[in-house]
C-alpha cells in the first residue's frame, strides 16, 4: 500500500510545476521560450514533407485541411512562448505558461499521431514507412525540445509512442512492428537520459540561486558591516570615522565648487554627574536622546555624528557668517538643555559648542576640526552652554600656544622653573600655617610665561607630569629652610594621579625628600576627581597611607558631588575665590560660602577661603565663620627665598620665631628622614 501510493507520488512529482520554486520555473521558461517555437517547426516541416508524399493518395480535407488547422494552434503557442522570451517573466506567468504547455502537449500529440496514422489506408509501402519515420523522428525532436519540461516531453513520447506501438503492432508487418520496437528502446533511452539532464538542470537552477543567495547575504553582511563600521551603536548618529570621513569629502566637494560649509563639535556639560548619580544605563539613554534632539533639529541642514564619549561633531551645510552660526549654536544650545525624561529620571545638561567655517577659518580638514576644538575649549573657558566661532583672534592665540609649546619641549625646566609661594594664613592665630607651591616658568628664547599658558601647554603636550614632579621636588627642598608647623600646599593635575605609577612617583619623591609627609598637602581639582573617580580614589587613599594630607581645590565650580566627599579621603576643602569676588554684593555667593563652611565644619574637614583681596572681603568671610584664608590681601605669590624673612616678619609669631632660633635645625623632619631612610 505505501508502495503504490510512493510510486504514485514520485509520477505525479514528474508532471509537476513546481512553483515552490519560483528560480527554476523561470529557469524552465526562459529554456522553452525559444526550444517551444523550434519544436512546432520541426513538427509542422516535417506533417508538410507527409502531407507532400501523400498529396495525391489522401483527401484534401485529411492531408491539407487537418495540418493546416493544427499549424494555426501551434502558431499561437509558438508566439506566445516568443513573447515570453523578448519580455521576460515573472514566477507566476511562467508557472501558467508551463501548465498550459504540459496540458496541450499530450492533445497535440494525440491530434498529429492521430492524423498520420490516418493517412496509413491511402499509401503504398514507401508512404506507409514514411508515416513510420515521420512518427519516429518527431518524437526525438520533441523529446529533446521539452526536455526542460519533463513532464510535458513524457506525455508526448506516452502518446505517440503508444499509439505508434499498438497501431503498427497489429498491421501483421514484421517491418514495421520492428520499427515500433527499436523506437521505444530509442525513446525509453532518451527519457532516461531526459531525466539526468532535467536533475542536471534542476540542481543547476537551485545551485545558482544559493549562490546568489550567498552573494546576497554576503552583499547584506558587507552592508551590515559597513553601517556597522560607520554608524554609533548607541545614538545610531554617524561614529567618529564616518564624521571624519565626511568632512575630508565636504572639504574636497567645497574646493571644487566654491561653497563654504561650517564644522563644529559640541561637547555636553555636566553629562558625568548624571552618570555618577543614576548610573550609566540612564547615561546612555541620556545620549541616545541628545543624538534624537540632533537628529530633528530644524534649522541648517546638519549632519550630526557622535564623536565619542558626550561629543558630537557637526557639519553644517551653509555658508553662515559668524552672527548667523552663535544665533545657530544658542538654538542647539537650549535644544540640548531642555529637560529630559528618562524612564522616571528627569535630567538636565548643558552643551558648549565650537564652530569653525570652510575655508575662512580652515584650509584642511585637520585645520578645521581642531580650530572648532579649539573654539569649543574657549567655549567651556568662558561660561559653559554657549557657541564660540573660531575668528582671527583664536587664530593669534593658536600661534602664541604653539610658540609656548615649541619653547617647553626644548626647556631645561630643571634651571628655568622655578617655584613661587603664597601664604595660608589663620586669621585666628594671625599667622601663616602653609604656604601654596606655585610654578612659574621664564624661557630664555620668549622670557617670563603666564602660569595658566604654560599649564595649559604642558597638560595638552602631556609635559605636566614632568612639571608636577619637579615642582614637588623643588617645594619640598625650599621647605628646609622654614619652621616644622608649617605646611607646604602643591596641586596636582589630573594626569598626575592618572595611574598608580604616577603616585608611586610622587609618594618617592616625598619620601626621599627628608620632609615630614604630615606637612604635606595635595590638592586636586573637582575635574582631576570625575575624569576617573576609582583611580582619584585609589591615589589619595595612597597619598594617606604615607601621612600626606590632600584637599579638594576650587571646590563649588566643578563636578562633585556630597557622595564625593563622603567617599574620598579629603582633609581640606578650598572655597573658589569666585565666590568671594562679589561677596559684597551678592547674597548668593554668601549664602553658598556659609553653606559650605558649615558642611566643612560637619565633615570635620579644615576650610580655606581663596581669593581674598580686601579688607573688606576677609571681614565679611571671617563673619560667616572662615578662620583659614589665602588672597592679595595678605600676601601675593613671592619667590622661595623671600619665604624665611617674610615668616620671620610676622610680628604676632616674635615669640614662636625666638623659639625657632633656639631650637636648632629641623630635628623632626631630619628624624623622619633617618626613619625613612
Amino acid at each position: 500500500m505505501f508502495g503504490a501510493a510512493n510510486l504514485f507520488r514520485r509520477i505525479r512529482n514528474l508532471f509537476a510545476i513546481r512553483r515552490d520554486q519560483p528560480e527554476l520555473v523561470i529557469a524552465q521558461a526562459r529554456a522553452l521560450a525559444w526550444q517551444v517555437p523550434l519544436m512546432y517547426v520541426v513538427v509542422l516541416a516535417n506533417a508538410y514533407a507527409l502531407a507532400a508524399s501523400h498529396l495525391r493518395v489522401a483527401p484534401l480535407w485529411l492531408n491539407i485541411g487537418l495540418p493546416a488547422l493544427l499549424t494555426v494552434v501551434c502558431a499561437i503557442r509558438g508566439v506566445g512562448w516568443l513573447k515570453i522570451g523578448r519580455a521576460g517573466v515573472d514566477p507566476e506567468r511562467a508557472a501558467r505558461m508551463l501548465a498550459g504547455t504540459l496540458k496541450t502537449s499530450g492533445f497535440l500529440a494525440a491530434l498529429f499521431a492521430g492524423w498520420s496514422l490516418a493517412l496509413y489506408p491511402y499509401g503504398d509501402a514507401y508512404q506507409k514507412a514514411h508515416i513510420a519515420f515521420y512518427m519516429s523522428i518527431t518524437v526525438i525532436a520533441c523529446i529533446f525540445c521539452l526536455m526542460h519540461l519533463r513532464g510535458a516531453a513524457i506525455l508526448v513520447t506516452l502518446v505517440v509512442l503508444g499509439s505508434m506501438v499498438v497501431f503498427f503492432g497489429t498491421t501483421g508487418q514484421p517491418v514495421f512492428q520492428a520499427m515500433a520496437a527499436n523506437i521505444v528502446v530509442v525513446s525509453a533511452v532518451m527519457i532516461v537520459i531526459l531525466l539526468t539532464q532535467y536533475r542536471e538542470f534542476s540542481d543547476l537552477v537551485q545551485s545558482r540561486v544559493t549562490l546568489t543567495q550567498k552573494a546576497e547575504e554576503a552583499r547584506r553582511l558587507s552592508d551590515e558591516n559597513d553601517r556597522l563600521a560607520n554608524l554609533d551603536s548607541l545614538t545610531d548618529l554617524p561614529n567618529r570615522r564616518r564624521y571624519f570621513a565626511e568632512l575630508d569629502a565636504r572639504v574636497e566637494a567645497a574646493r571644487q565648487s566654491g561653497r563654504g560649509f561650517v564644522a563644529g563639535v559640541i561637547d555636553l556639560d555636566d553629562f558625568k554627574p548624571i552618570n555618577d548619580a543614576f548610573g550609566h544605563a540612564t547615561g546612555d539613554r541620556l545620549l541616545i536622546e541628545v543624538g534624537r534632539r540632533l537628529k530633528a533639529f530644524d534649522g541648517a541642514p546638519i549632519l550630526a555624528a557622535r564623536l565619542g564619549g558626550d561629543e558630537f561633531g557637526l557639519i553644517i551645510d551653509a555658508a553662515l557668517e559668524p552672527d548667523a552660526l552663535r544665533v545657530l549654536g544658542r538654538e542647539l544650545c537650549a535644544s540640548l538643555q531642555a529637560t529630559y525624561d528618562l524612564r522616571g529620571v528627569r535630567a538636565q545638561v548643558g552643551a558648549s559648542i565650537g564652530f569653525c567655517p570652510f575655508p575662512s577659518g580652515a584650509d584642511t580638514s585637520e585645520q578645521l576640526f581642531e580650530r572648532a576644538d579649539y573654539a569649543l575649549y574657549h567655549a567651556k573657558q568662558n561660561g559653559k552652554g554657549a557657541a564660540v566661532v573660531f575668528d582671527e583672534r583664536h587664530e593669534a592665540a593658536i600661534r602664541d600656544m604653539a610658540v609656548v609649546e615649541q619653547a617647553l619641549r626644548s626647556a631645561d625646566l630643571e634651571q628655568e622653573m622655578s617655584v613661587h609661594f603664597q601664604p595660608l594664613v589663620d586669621i585666628v592665630s594671625q599667622r601663616t600655617i602653609a604656604l601654596e607651591a606655585l610654578a612659574r616658568w621664564t624661557s630664555p628664547e620668549i622670557g617670563p610665561i603666564r602660569p595658566d599658558v604654560f599649564i595649559g601647554a604642558a597638560e595638552r603636550s602631556g609635559q605636566i607630569v614632568e612639571i608636577t614632579r619637579l615642582l614637588v621636588a623643588k617645594a619640598l627642598r625650599e621647605m628646609r629652610a622654614w619652621p616644622m608647623d608649617v605646611r607646604v600646599s602643591i596641586n596636582l593635575s589630573a594626569r598626575d594621579i592618572a595611574s598608580m605609577e604616577n603616585v608611586r612617583r610622587l609618594l618617592a619623591i616625598v619620601s626621599e625628600s627628608c620632609i615630614a609627609p604630615h606637612r604635606i598637602d595635595f590638592e586636586i581639582t573637582e575635574t582631576a576627581i570625575v575624569c576617573d573617580f576609582d583611580q582619584a580614589r585609589d591615589a589619595l587613599a595612597a597619598f594617606h597611607e604615607l601621612g600626606v594630607r590632600t584637599a579638594l581645590d576650587d571646590f563649588g565650580t566643578g563636578h562633585s558631588s556630597l557622595s564625593h566627599l563622603r567617599l574620598l579621603p579629603l582633609d581640606k576643602l578650598k572655597i573658589d575665590a569666585s565666590f568671594v569676588s562679589d561677596i559684597e554684593h551678592n547674597p548668593t555667593s554668601e549664602d553658598i560660602v556659609r553653606t559650605v563652611l558649615q558642611l566643612g565644619r560637619n565633615l570635620r574637614m579644615e576650610c580655606v577661603v581663596e581669593g581674598v583681596e580686601t579688607e573688606a572681603q576677609r571681614d565679611r568671610v571671617a563673619a560667616l565663620g572662615a578662620t583659614v584664608m589665602q588672597g592679595y590681601h595678605f600676601a601675593r605669590p613671592m619667590p622661595a627665598e623671600a619665604v624665611p624673612g617674610y615668616l620671620n616678619g610676622e610680628a604676632v609669631s616674635a615669640a614662636r620665631r625666638r623659639r625657632g632660633r633656639g631650637a636648632g635645625p629641623d630635628v623632626w623632619d631630619g628624624d623622619f628622614c633617618r626613619e625613612a631612610g
